[in-house]
Formats: C-alpha cells, sequence, structure tokens
C-alpha cells in the first residue's frame, strides 16, 4: 500500500510539473550582455526552450518518462556559487536523456532542440537555498556501445552565457570507467550519482558548483 500511495502522488507530480513534451515559447531570450564561458556548448542553447518563462519555474519538475516502464529515480542537490558554500538560486539547470531503448526518443511533434534531444527532457531553476530536484527514469546507454548510460546537464545563470558540466552518471554502471569515477577536475563538481533504492524509487543527490573547472567561466 505504501509504494501504491507513492506511485500516485508521484504520478500527480508528473502531472503537475512535466514539462518535456510542450513546444517551446519565446519568452526565454539569450541576452547578448552574457560574459561567455564554458567554450563551444552545442545543443546548450536548448536551455531557452523552456515551455514558460524561466520566472515560473519550479525547484522540482518531472519528466516525460517517469510513468512509464523502467527504473524510476529522484534526483536531488544544492547549487552553490563558485565559493562552493553559498546556495545560488535562481539558477536554471536544463537536464534531458535517452529512453529505455537508449535512443533519444521523440513523439513527432518536437520543436528546435527537442528534434535532436527528444521528449525526455525538463527544466528547473533553484529556491533561494540552491535546493532542485527532478524525477525521471534510469537511461539506457546507446545501443551497441560502451557508453555509460548518462543525463545531460546545462546550467544558466544570471549574467553568464548558458554553459555544460560534466553529466550525471551512475556508480554502479558496469560501462563506467574509473577514471570517470575517479575525475581530478570534474566540471561543475562529481557527477557520478551513488543510489539507494527506498519504497521502489532510486534515490541520489548531487550538488554542483557554479563554475568550477569551467572554461573561460570569469574570476570572482
Amino acid at each position: 500500500m505504501k509504494q501504491l500511495f507513492l506511485f500516485t502522488i508521484l504520478s500527480v507530480t508528473a502531472a503537475l510539473n512535466g514539462c518535456g513534451q510542450t513546444p517551446p515559447v519565446s519568452s526565454n531570450k539569450k541576452n547578448a550582455a552574457d560574459i561567455k564561458a564554458g567554450g563551444n556548448c552545442e545543443g546548450c542553447e536548448a536551455v531557452y526552450e523552456s515551455p514558460v518563462s524561466f520566472k515560473q519555474l519550479n525547484n522540482i519538475d518531472t519528466l516525460p518518462d517517469f510513468n512509464e516502464a523502467g527504473t524510476k529515480i529522484e534526483i536531488s542537490g544544492i547549487i552553490f556559487k563558485p565559493d562552493g558554500k553559498t546556495p545560488a538560486a535562481d539558477v536554471v539547470l536544463y537536464i534531458y536523456h535517452t529512453d529505455q531503448k537508449g535512443l533519444y526518443a521523440r513523439k513527432g511533434n518536437e520543436q528546435g532542440w527537442a528534434k535532436r534531444h527528444g521528449y525526455i527532457r525538463g527544466w528547473i531553476k533553484t529556491d533561494k537555498t540552491g535546493f532542485y530536484k527532478f524525477y525521471t527514469l534510469v537511461p539506457a546507454s546507446y545501443p551497441n556501445s560502451n557508453n555509460p548510460k548518462h543525463i545531460h546537464p546545462t546550467i544558466k545563470e544570471h549574467g553568464i552565457s548558458e554553459y555544460w558540466i560534466d553529466e550525471f552518471l551512475f556508480n554502479d554502471d558496469p560501462l563506467l570507467p574509473d577514471a570517470e569515477k575517479n575525475k581530478i577536475d570534474p566540471v561543475g563538481g562529481n557527477g557520478v550519482l551513488k543510489t539507494v533504492f527506498v519504497n521502489g524509487v532510486l534515490h541520489a543527490e548531487r550538488n554542483i558548483i557554479l563554475g568550477k573547472n569551467v572554461k573561460d567561466y570569469p574570476k570572482q
């Protein structure tokens, strides 16, 4: 009964918060005055395709695949300012990943970068404590490859251009190289997730530090 209740609650959350399939709106635009950081970032501009304005984003989102078959996961954490101590409010985090076949699945009505990234994507904006959380399924690795399963993240903070950070990876993935597990200069901080299974859902935490090891990030 507890699991049924949990999934009922999460299903409602998915219906309320999931925003990956809605066509993009034009209210979010690049600012030419933003300081350029992160180097080449193909596809990072997808962060502006949020179906609602950045002002309306929540710090919790449910990706559109959550109620499909697969291993459910809740990922949360704190985004910190470059000092690694001060919570960063109003930071937009864009995420996308493959489906259970390892494909960037499409529904057929995608626009913009959704034609490449697929429909399994979401947008979150940290609250005043820097907190974020999202629900999704654990993605599959690419078909017939040795690529570890992963979730792509893009960061957009005030006054800085959008930039990529290291992917969310999974510590128990047999395809994950030791070099990734022990990476000494992770972009945005360590992205390797250690999961715990609770009431039918995996839980993992990742804290992010703005600008950490990001190319051309302005010195504070």
